[in-house]
């Protein structure tokens, strides 16, 4: 009879721990949706953008497609992975302050990432007047080189637009208020569609009429956001503009810097296989189905990366309130959620491989190039649902500088010499490069979970605390709370 009782109370027990676990769970997955989901719709659409002006230029001819795939993922991944990586300082430092409950501090820091971003940008300008000169240096293609050239030069505006939708959606997503970010971005991919289709399919204006409809729509999206932060829906963390911005910019600087080197090693060096494959047999096709592919997988990626926006948020937000247990449990839920969307679409990009080519192209060698790639495709998206995870958390704690240490290590000193090894040596060609990217990516996978494992997470909260109190400044409408 005892034993009986005693066995009731076991399971009794069990269940009640297993009923509170689903609940954390869930209230857990409530906070990271909440963040997650409009940053996902967002740079699914924001991202799409992108794709559709290639599909529509890739039926305009080969090379110009191979124009646009060379200039975008070479040159425009090597920029704007300088302006995306800067401005998750802002991610940071926004999702910390809003945890501490310092919203005045919000607004500053990102009047402070706009002045970095756009003195970086400008400084970069000469890169897209010089892009054809860069790309016959480099050893592509006259013809390519020369269509990449012309693309460059319409993607100047579209870049400027970055700064500022990039970090006011990093500023209104720290503070759970970037749903209104997610509608104005189904709105522009929209406008992207209608405009693309009018200026290409009807008008006949050709590559030039595709770029125009690109920075048209990315513009709408950042007037958009200007009208919501600055129309008095975020008074507790917008104050007006204030010569503030200028103080303690320095370290804001520096943070900026190890954010920016962070993603730019992940995005350049898909940039370098690009480049690589210029030069393998039959370029023009190599350039396109790879880019093809990188556009496939990225789009997939913006998944992810609205996941780690919300991870950065959720472990900056905690880390700000001081509570190193709930970060733990957050990254757990967080990785089990990543993991389920990726094996999703790993299913459905090895069902529909064989046909994703001619979404883009109505050439049957690309398009039978994509194909041959499509298995490494999919376990590419596979993997990119487990890593990103790591990188937000990263980012949410300030650890930008030692995510850039693996990413050299994994990417550049393991990947890439697989992946000329592979291609150009035992002649796998595309696929021997992307072999090797996905070797950098699992490398990558292992030592940020052993990195995350060995964070000490009570140590990262007592530095969060003491950078909030160091940067922190007083306003006549708020006082600097001391909570941490």
């Amino acid at each position: 009879m005892d034993n009986s009782m005693q066995e009731k109370l076991i399971t009794s027990e069990t269940e009640q721990n297993d009923d509170h676990l689903k609940a954390r769970v869930f209230q857990e997955s409530k906070k990271i949706w909440r963040v997650a989901l409009p940053s996902v719709v967002s740079r699914v659409s924001s991202f799409g953008t992108i794709v559709v002006t290639q599909s529509f230029i890739g039926h305009i001819s080969s090379v110009e497609l191979a124009g646009y795939a060379l200039v975008q993922t070479l040159g425009i991944r090597f920029i704007n992975g300088i302006l995306i990586g800067m401005s998750s300082a802002t991610e940071t430092l926004c999702g910390q302050a809003f945890g501490a409950k310092q919203n005045h501090m919000m607004g500053i820091f990102l009047q402070r990432s706009w002045l970095v971003d756009l003195v970086t940008l400008t400084i970069l300008l000469p890169l897209f007047f010089l892009a054809t000169p860069i790309f016959k240096l480099l050893g592509e293609d006259e013809a390519i080189a020369i269509s990449a050239g012309n693309i460059a030069i319409w993607f100047i505006p579209f870049s400027y637009s970055l700064i500022f939708s990039l970090t006011i959606q990093m500023y209104l997503q720290a503070q759970q208020k970037n749903v209104v970010i997610a509608w104005l971005s189904l709105i522009q991919f929209a406008v992207h569609v209608l405009l693309s289709w009018l200026f290409v399919s009807v008008l006949g204006f050709g590559v030039s009429g595709a770029m125009s409809a690109l920075s048209t729509s990315s513009w709408f999206l950042v007037i958009g956001e200007f009208v919501y932060v600055l129309g008095g829906w975020c008074p507790d963390s917008w104050k007006g503009f204030t010569w503030a911005a200028l103080k303690d910019i320095i370290p804001v600087v520096k943070l900026s810097v190890s954010s920016g080197v962070m993603i730019c090693l992940e995005l350049w060096y898909n940039a370098i296989l690009v480049l690589l494959a210029g030069h393998l047999k039959n370029a023009e096709i190599a350039i396109s189905a790879f880019s093809i592919c990188l556009n496939i997988s990225g789009w997939q990626f913006m998944i992810c990366l609205g996941i780690l926006g919300a991870a950065c948020v959720r472990v900056s937000n905690e880390l700000g309130r001081g509570d190193a247990k709930a970060v733990r449990f957050s990254i757990k839920v967080l990785i089990s959620t990543s993991v389920v969307i990726g094996l999703i679409f790993w299913t459905l990009c090895l069902v529909f491989g064989s046909k994703i080519g001619y979404l883009f192209s109505n050439e049957d060698e690309v398009a039978l190039a994509v194909s041959d790639l499509s298995i490494l495709l999919s376990f590419t998206i596979l993997l990119n649902s487990v890593y990103p995870i790591f990188s937000g958390a990263a980012v949410g704690a300030g650890l930008q500088t030692t995510v850039a240490i693996v990413i050299i290590v994994c990417f550049y000193l393991i990947g890439l010499p697989v992946g000329i090894v592979l291609g150009y040596v035992f002649h796998l060609q595309v696929k021997g490069l992307w072999i090797g990217m996905i070797c950098g990516v699992i490398t990558e996978t292992i030592a940020l979970s052993y990195m995350m494992h060995r964070t000490n997470w009570d140590e990262e909260v007592i530095k969060a605390s003491a950078r909030l109190k160091r940067w922190n400044l007083e306003t006549p409408n708020e006082k600097p709370s001391n909570h941490a």
